[in-house]
């Protein structure tokens, strides 16, 4: 009776032990799914987020983070590219970063990868998607241009041609080929074009422009009619500066030199550091016999600016 008291506890614990093991089993096993489905989670983020998408690029374009568009669109095009919409917004990315540098080599960089994506995207690009980029790749020549020593006007006017011909609409087309024209020798053609922006939005710079393009022309009278306009109503000395001495080389061509000297001392008034006005009075003694009074102008004018090229020339001939 005994033995059998001592026996029934010991098989209890052997019936007993099967279920405990099953359940440190069960125990150890859902750790380890746990540990499977956190480690599964992490390295699906981890993949998200080194996966680019058209929508995380047009999403830092709806924020203006270029610098974001820019890295986005570079990483995307990776994998894939010759994908259209990815290289716009990379070419797009690419002015927007090119006009916020400070230094013009940095800047001449992004306007080169702009342009470089711009003509890939053209190959296979929708006929709704190429005149925006037309218009883009006129606006980075255009700006080519301007901080580079070669000269890329001709494929500003190009492909802003393009862009307007395939219907694109903006504003400052019409001043962008103005320029463009102008830096083409184009008188005629550029003042055409800033007339047409003119029409959109008037502005002092603009009279200004189109002047000067007149005088270009050999059409003083006309130039005068924009000058007087300027001198007369624009609030920007830098703008009424140059419109008087602009006048004031006109009335020189016209052999009215009264006028132009009034004009030079009425630059001088506003600025009495003008080499240009200095100049200017200058040659209106020279053309009235008076050199001595001439030399002594140009050197004035040598004193502000020791490159003036006017007097340089002038007193090398003296």
């Amino acid at each position: 009776m005994k033995d059998r008291l001592k026996l029934e506890p010991t098989n209890y614990a052997k019936r007993k032990n099967p279920w405990i093991k099953r359940g440190i089993f069960i125990f150890i096993a859902a750790l380890l799914i746990l540990g499977a489905l956190f480690s599964s989670q992490f390295i699906i983020k981890k993949i998200q987020s080194k996966h680019v998408s058209i929508s995380s690029i047009k999403k830092a374009w709806s924020t203006y983070d270029y610098q974001s568009v820019y890295e986005l669109s570079k990483k995307f095009l990776e994998e894939k590219p010759y994908n259209n919409t990815a290289l716009a917004y990379y070419c797009y990315s690419c002015f927007f970063l090119s006009q916020a540098q400070s230094d013009t080599q940095s800047a001449q960089n992004y306007l080169d990868e702009c342009i470089n994506n711009a003509r890939i995207a053209i190959y296979n690009a929708s006929k709704s998607l190429k005149p925006q980029l037309y218009y883009m790749l006129g606006r980075a020549y255009f700006y080519k241009n301007t901080i580079s020593s070669h000269y890329y006007a001709d494929l500003a006017v190009k492909y802003l041609l393009l862009a307007k011909e395939a219907g694109y609409e903006a504003d400052d087309i019409p001043e962008y080929l103005g320029l463009s024209y102008a830096a083409l020798g184009m008188p005629m053609d550029s003042i055409s074009s800033f007339t047409e922006a003119l029409l959109i939005r008037e502005s002092d710079s603009l009279l200004l422009a189109i002047a000067e393009q007149y005088c270009e022309a050999g059409e003083n009278n006309a130039a005068k009619q924009y000058l007087f306009r300027n001198i007369n109503n624009s609030k920007n000395d830098e703008i009424i500066i140059k419109s008087q001495l602009l006048l004031g080389n006109i009335y020189i061509a016209d052999g009215d030199y009264e006028a132009a000297l009034d004009e030079f001392n009425n630059v001088l008034k506003k600025n009495e550091n003008s080499a240009d006005a200095h100049y200017g009075i200058g040659v209106i003694y020279e053309k009235q016999g008076n050199i001595v009074k001439a030399r002594s102008e140009w050197r004035k004018a040598l004193k502000i600016q020791v490159n003036h090229a006017g007097a340089l020339q002038k007193l090398s001939e003296y």
